[in-house]
């Protein structure tokens, strides 16, 4: 059996088991070898699975940029819908629109020498601001609406005349 052993395996003349193992001890794994080899990643699955993350980041991300400024240009259109909802009940009650001097102010305050002010007209203590941090533009009587007022956000610009201003009067992006 041994020149068996010799042909079949021949790093291993002379053992005296048929599978070319000296003794039972080495048919055991080495623990300790596996548990290293298996304690981590490999440099190459690491890079591997930041290239696959990147590239669904590169996909996604654009995605959802976009919606954050559509989300304000929405916001901003509900709330001068909102505000032009007080507004219209403003005049109901007192008869007209508050003028540019008053402002949206007199939605929250009753101006002066107006009895039939039954307001607050908007809820909180202020006027909202719009989504970018500026406040909404009125001007009554109004040079585009034929509501009788103009109210409006410049928009992302913040300034008259940007690009993107949201407005009572239907030019809204």
């Amino acid at each position: 059996m041994a020149v068996a052993q010799s042909v079949a395996y021949p790093d291993r003349i002379g053992t005296s088991d048929a599978a070319g193992y000296e003794s039972a001890q080495d048919r055991i794994p080495n623990t300790e070898n596996l548990r290293r080899r298996r304690a981590g990643f490999t440099l190459i699955e690491l890079l591997l699975v930041l290239v696959i993350l990147a590239i669904l980041a590169a996909i996604v991300v654009p995605m959802f940029v976009g919606r954050a400024e559509q989300a304000r240009v929405t916001r901003a259109q509900t709330d001068i819908s909102n505000i032009s909802s007080a507004l219209d009940t403003f005049e109901i009650d007192n008869g007209s629109y508050p003028t540019t001097a008053e402002g949206l102010q007199a939605l929250i305050v009753r101006p002066p020498n107006m009895p039939d002010w039954h307001g607050p007209y908007l809820k909180g203590n202020s006027v909202p601001l719009d989504p970018w941090g500026h406040p909404y533009q009125y001007r009554c009587p109004g040079q585009h609406s034929t509501d009788g007022y103009d109210l409006y956000s410049y928009g992302p610009s913040g300034h008259a005349g940007g690009a993107g201003e949201i407005t009572n009067w239907g030019q809204s992006p």
